[in-house]
This record gives C-alpha cells, sequence and structure tokens, in this order.
C-alpha cells in the first residue's frame, strides 16, 4: 500500500508538469497568433507589394496563419504523448518495488492526500469505467465541517467503519437461561430478594410508626400476593375500576376475595415505602430520585445482566402517566398522558426488551439547561454495550458529534436531524424546487447525510455513520436505503409503551414513588415475557395471546402462596370454594361443582353474558313492601312469599323463633 501511495503522488507531479507544460506552449500559441495577425495588418495598412521596387518585396514564407496554427497544435500534441509514455514507464518501474504495507505511515498519509485525491479522481479512473462525478465542497453553517457531494470509496473511507457484527449472541444469558424454571421464576429474576427485603423492611417501619403495636408484620409472602393482584388487575383491564367492585361480592372476580381482604390491600398500598421516610431529606438534597433510589438502582442492574440486545438498539423517551405532585413532573403535549414521569429507555428494537432505563430528574441545581442533553443521553445507555450494535434514536437526540463519539465505541448510528444543527450543509436544507420523492445526499469520511422531498416543499432530513453509498430504493416513493432502515428500526421503546399500557398494573395513586414502583413491574412482567418465549419457542404455538395467559399465570402463582397460608375462609362461597381448592382439601361433593362453577362463571362474566344465567343467582329488584318512590334495591327474599324486602322491611330472627313464628301462622 506505501508503494501505491508513492506511485500516485509520482503520477501527480507527473500530471502537474504536464499542465504546466501545457499552460507554457498555449502561452506560445497564442503569442504566436498575435504576432501572425499583426503582421497581415501592417501589410494591409501599408504601401501593396506591388508599389514596391523590387529588391524592396519580401519573401513570403510559403505557410498561411491556419497553416501555422495547425503545425503548432500536432507538436504540442507529439509532446503530450511522449510525456505520457514516460509517465508509463515510471509507473511500471514503481510496480516492481515489494515494499510491504505499513499501517501507520497509511494514517499519515491520509490527512496530506485528501485533497490532491478529490482534485485527481476523475483521472485516475481506468478505462473502460464510467467515471465519477465532479466532487463538489459543501460546506456546513458554522464552516467546520466540509461535507462532499460523493460518497468516499476505497481508501477514501476510513477501516474503521465496519457493518454491525455483535461480538455476543443475542438473547438470554446463560445466567437467566440456567434460572428460569417456571413463569414465577422468570419474573423474580427481576424483582429480586434484595428488592423485596428493602420493600418490606420500609413499609413495616412505616406500619408500625403508624399503627404501632396494632400493626401485623409485612412478610415476602405478602408482598407477591399484592404484586399478583397488581397484575390480574391489569389482566383482567381493571386499572381505572375501583378497588371495591374487584372485591365486590357478585361483580368482583373471585381470586381478589379469595387472596386478601379489601382493608388489606388498601393497607398495602397506603403504606408501601422503599426508604426511610425520617433521612429522606438529607438525601433529597442531592438526589431527587431518593425515595426510590435504592430499588431503582437494583432493579435497573438486573436488566443489563439477563439480556444480551440484538444489532439494532433503540433509544427513546418513556412517559409514565401521572398528574399529581412531583419534582420533576414533566409535560409533553405530543404524547397521549401529556403529563408524567419520563424515563430514557434503550431497547432492542426487534423484542423491545428495555435493556437500561433513566428517570429524568429535571435541570441540575443550579437551573440552567443542559447543554446537549440529548448525546449525554444516548451515551450513558449505550455505555456497556458492546461493540458492533446500530443506535437508532430520533431528532432530538440525533448530532454529528454524537455519530463521532459512538464510533469512538465502535457503535453506529442512525437518526433523523434537526433542521438548526450547525452541522448540516445549507444546500441540503433547501427544498423548493425539487421533485417530490427526491434524495439529495452529502459525506464525509465517517458520516453519511440524506434529504430526502417526501412532499412538496417538506423535506427530512437523516444522518447516518453506518451508510456509506447513496443507495435508493426501487420503490415507487424512491425512498433511499438510510430511511427504510431508520423506519424499521424507530419503534423499539414505542412499542414497549404499547405492550406495557396494554395490560399495565397502575392504580390511581397520588404518590410518585408508586407510579415508579408500578411501572418496575410492568417492565419487568415484559421482560420476563421475552426472556421465556425465547427460552421456550414452543411455549403455545399458534396463540395470539401469549401474553395475557403469562401475566395470569404469573399472578396466580404469586397469589397462591398466601392462599395456601390464609387461616379464615372468606364468606362468599365461591371465594371460599376456591380458597379450599387451592390448599387441597376436601370439598362435599354438593358443594364442588356449584363452588367450581360459580368462580368460573364470574371470571367469565364480563366477557360472556351467557353464563350468567346458569350460576341461578339472586337479581337485584326494588323492596316490593316499599313505596316506588323510595326506590329501594335489594337482592333478599322472604323465604316463604318470595318477595325482595330490604333491611328495613325485615326482621332478622334465629332459628328457634323463626320456627315458632311460622308454626303461630300455622305454617310450622
Amino acid at each position: 500500500m506505501s508503494g501505491r501511495r508513492r506511485r500516485r503522488r509520482r503520477r501527480r507531479e507527473n500530471k502537474k508538469k504536464q499542465k504546466k507544460k501545457k499552460k507554457k506552449k498555449k502561452k506560445k500559441m497564442r503569442t504566436m497568433m498575435r504576432t501572425t495577425t499583426r503582421t497581415t495588418t501592417t501589410r494591409r495598412n501599408t504601401t501593396p507589394p506591388s508599389a514596391l521596387p523590387p529588391s524592396t518585396t519580401p519573401r513570403s514564407p510559403g505557410f498561411s496563419a491556419a497553416q501555422v496554427l495547425e503545425q503548432i497544435s500536432s507538436s504540442v500534441d507529439q509532446e503530450d504523448e511522449e510525456d505520457y509514455c514516460d509517465s508509463e514507464e515510471e509507473d511500471v518501474s514503481e510496480d516492481e518495488d515489494g515494499e510491504e504495507y505499513n499501517p501507520e505511515r497509511d494514517a499519515d498519509d491520509y490527512e496530506d492526500d485528501s485533497a490532491s485525491r478529490s482534485c485527481s479522481s476523475s483521472e485516475e479512473e481506468p478505462e473502460g469505467e464510467e467515471p465519477e462525478p465532479e466532487r463538489e465542497t459543501l460546506l456546513s453553517k458554522n464552516g467546520k465541517i466540509k461535507w462532499s457531494s460523493v460518497a468516499y470509496r476505497g481508501p477514501d473511507r476510513p477501516r474503521a467503519i465496519r457493518p454491525p457484527c455483535p461480538a455476543v449472541t443475542p438473547g438470554p444469558t446463560a445466567y437467566a437461561a440456567s434460572r428460569t424454571l417456571d413463569i414465577a421464576s422468570a419474573f423474580r429474576l427481576f424483582v429480586t430478594p434484595a428488592i423485596e427485603r428493602i420493600i418490606v423492611d420500609m413499609t413495616n417501619l412505616q406500619g408500625v410508626r403508624k399503627y404501632g403495636d396494632g400493626w401485623r408484620p409485612m412478610d415476602s409472602t405478602d408482598l407477591r400476593a399484592y404484586v399478583g393482584l397488581l397484575i390480574l388487575a391489569g389482566v383482567y383491564r381493571s386499572r381505572g375500576e375501583a378497588a371495591a367492585s374487584l372485591w365486590d361480592a357478585e361483580s368482583g372476580r373471585t381470586v381478589f376475595r379469595a387472596t386478601m381482604p379489601l382493608k388489606a390491600f388498601h393497607k398495602y398500598s397506603r403504606l408501601l415505602r422503599f426508604d426511610d421516610r425520617q433521612s429522606r431529606p438529607a438525601r433529597l438534597a442531592t438526589d431527587r430520585l431518593a425515595a426510590v433510589r435504592e430499588v431503582w438502582d437494583l432493579w435497573e442492574e438486573r436488566l443489563q445482566a439477563l439480556y444480551n440486545p440484538g444489532p439494532e438498539v433503540t433509544v427513546d423517551e418513556q412517559l409514565v402517566p401521572f398528574r399529581g405532585r412531583c419534582p420533576f413532573r414533566q409535560y409533553i403535549p405530543s404524547k397521549p398522558a401529556k403529563y408524567g414521569i419520563k424515563s430514557w429507555v434503550a431497547c432492542d428494537a426487534k423484542s423491545s426488551y428495555a435493556w437500561k432505563m433513566q428517570v429524568y430528574t429535571g435541570k441540575a441545581a443550579g437551573g440552567g439547561p443542559e447543554k446537549n442533553q440529548g448525546a449525554r443521553v444516548v451515551l450513558d445507555l449505550t455505555e456497556g454495550l458492546p461493540g458492533g450494535h446500530n443506535v437508532t434514536c430520533d431528532n432530538f437526540f440525533t448530532s454529528y458529534e454524537l455519530g463521532q463519539r459512538l464510533l469512538e465505541r465502535n457503535l453506529t448510528m442512525v437518526g433523523t436531524v434537526r433542521k438548526n444543527k450547525p452541522e448540516l450543509p445549507p444546500a441540503l436544507l433547501q427544498s423548493k424546487g425539487r421533485q417530490v420523492s427526491s434524495s439529495r445526499f452529502a459525506f464525509t469520511p465517517t458520516a453519511t447525510l440524506v434529504s430526502y422531498l417526501a412532499k412538496r416543499n417538506k423535506n427530512v432530513l437523516l444522518l447516518s455513520t453506518r451508510h456509506a453509498e447513496p443507495d435508493v430504493s426501487d420503490r415507487r416513493d424512491r425512498k433511499p436505503a438510510l430511511i427504510l432502515d431508520y423506519n424499521c428500526n424507530k419503534g423499539g421503546v414505542d412499542n414497549l409503551d404499547k405492550v406495557v399500557g396494554t395490560y399495565s398494573c397502575r392504580r390511581m395513586t397520588a404518590r410518585w414513588p408508586l407510579v415508579i414502583f408500578h411501572n418496575i413491574l410492568d417492565v419487568s412482567s415484559y421482560n420476563a415475557f421475552v426472556i421465556w418465549r425465547e427460552i421456550n419457542p414452543d411455549w403455545m404455538p399458534g396463540k395470539r395471546n401469549k401474553r395475557r395467559v403469562f401475566l395470569e399465570q404469573l399472578g396466580k402463582a404469586l397469589v397462591k402462596p398466601l392462599i395456601r397460608r390464609r387461616q379464615r375462609l372468606p364468606r362468599t362461597e365461591a371465594a371460599s370454594a376456591l380458597v379450599n381448592v387451592i390448599r387441597g382439601e376436601r370439598v362435599s361433593a354438593e358443594a364442588r361443582p356449584q363452588a367450581l362453577e360459580r368462580a368460573v362463571g364470574l371470571a367469565a362474566a364480563a366477557a360472556d353474558p351467557a353464563p350468567a344465567a346458569r350460576l341461578e343467582a339472586s337479581k337485584r329488584k326494588r323492596c316490593q313492601l316499599c313505596p316506588p318512590k323510595k326506590d329501594a334495591k335489594t337482592h333478599t327474599a322472604c323465604c316463604r312469599c318470595k318477595k325482595y324486602i330490604c333491611k328495613g322491611c325485615s326482621h332478622p330472627y334465629c332459628h328457634t323463633c323463626a320456627h315458632w313464628a311460622f308454626s303461630q301462622d300455622g305454617t310450622g
């Protein structure tokens, strides 16, 4: 390679000499033409040759001016051919040089030769190939970056840029695969016993402070059952439903009454804590996320340790809906929720596995805006990512400087660019006069910029350090390959928001730490589903509701230990039968079919109204003894006349007195 560079240098020097010789010869031609024109004009203006004496008549040279010019041009062409032959002889002699390749010398020669290569690239094309278009230099707005209208090929492009090729196998790590035995164990990989211990200890500390000796200590079984009920509420799409309706004897779900009383659920929701509330003010001075910082850090470390992302990684923002008081609540009008807690997320573009997350806690203590926030976020979220991956992000993050810094980590970047960026050339910002579906490209040795006119007078700008050629698709819209790759990988985080929001366990609350905890549970359950699905690809083949079944089985697996440990049976028949079934105790032959039918029917009553007729449950009607204006509704019916009566129109009797009253009326 060093011999090649020397040959190119000599070839360029020879060509420069040839150009100088051509200039000198052109000057000679011009001077000779001037002299010939001068002689002819002087002869026309002076006395004609016939008037002169014979001794003074000039002798004609025998050549006209046109013949003289033809002779001069033929001599110039002959000299050019001789110079070209001399240069060819020098190239042949240089080919015999067998010097080895020195990469350090190549790196030093690259900067010196870049300018001269751009001038002589069109002349170096061998015969039989199409000549490259002329390279046009486009200067950026700030004047620091020189863009070229022609792609850099061959030695002009640095060897550090390679197509993405991850160094590790994408998918669950060996640690995750060896410890995922069932659905519950996949979930416990994220919500670890260490996290449970912190939540249990801090919740018991808060319970003792509030209730004193009347507080019954919470343990990990209670916490898992509470989390399981939250997950089941999300599966049944009961996020906006009041908790009282979930525990209702008639319209509620049997599993909620069978797990714990409604009062215990409300108590856990009020007292759930993730840190010591008394020592929090000192930590809030330096960390706004102090209320959940310890739990968040432990959980966030597990995300990276359990999964290796594929070659495509997406970086974007996530907004968790919340309208309560929070020092770092954000307003994003383009989001459906508009108000909430914002998090930066890096996830796998194919599976939407959340690989790294970071809660945005607002501006710094000084109050000034953070400069280059988008680049800082991407660099933080991709820290620890093995080389060979491609990062896809939107125009909030993308910049030329970010692409260069990611290349230092052997990571490429594709993303849209805002038009106010100083590194863009003004020529690519213009859209007037351009044809729809047309593309303009600009290149540097390490980046590619494209301006695509999607609509009239509306262009889209994308920057890539992955693509090096101005490839355009054969589709009707003529979109470049760069835009097609971006569209394929841009929706990783958006898809995560969609699937998490479908079966979310979020409940109505005024405490922002609980909102973050609910988001931890949602993301953990989805990540566990991704790991379970990739470890067991034959699980439920051909089914489209895999995630719903996964979450339902996960919720039931988390509540079963508490149901088995329960000492008192719930009051409703269906809930008590479910407790007995899970306990494995013996149920009477008469009660078992009815209880199971009632439990199954209540679970499916919302989806299919037909089973409701088979349950033979008492209907809710107006009291037949009260005046119609009162409109008193009741489920209670008289055991004798079957009339519906409210509590005000009925009297409680024990079994003996009721028998005596009926016998007095002659019915006993």
